[in-house]
C-alpha cells in the first residue's frame, strides 16, 4: 500500500474511521486484559492482609 500523504494514510481511502476505531477497541481490550487481573490481585492481597491483621488482633 502506498499513500500520497500522511492524511491519506489516516483516511485509509474512506475506511479510516473503521480501521482506526477497530485498532482502538483492540488496544482497549488488550489493556483491560492486563489491568483487570493486576487490580484484582492487588485487591485480593489487601483483603488478605486486612483479614490477617484482624485475626492477629483477636
Amino acid at each position: 500500500m502506498s499513500f500520497a500523504s500522511f492524511a491519506d494514510f489516516l483516511a485509509m481511502g474512506t475506511h479510516g474511521a473503521y480501521v482506526w476505531s477497530s485498532y482502538g477497541i483492540c488496544l482497549a481490550i488488550l489493556l483491560l486484559n492486563v489491568a483487570l487481573p493486576v487490580l484484582a490481585r492487588r485487591r485480593y492481597l489487601q483483603d488478605e492482609a486486612r483479614r490477617l491483621r484482624r485475626e492477629e488482633s483477636k
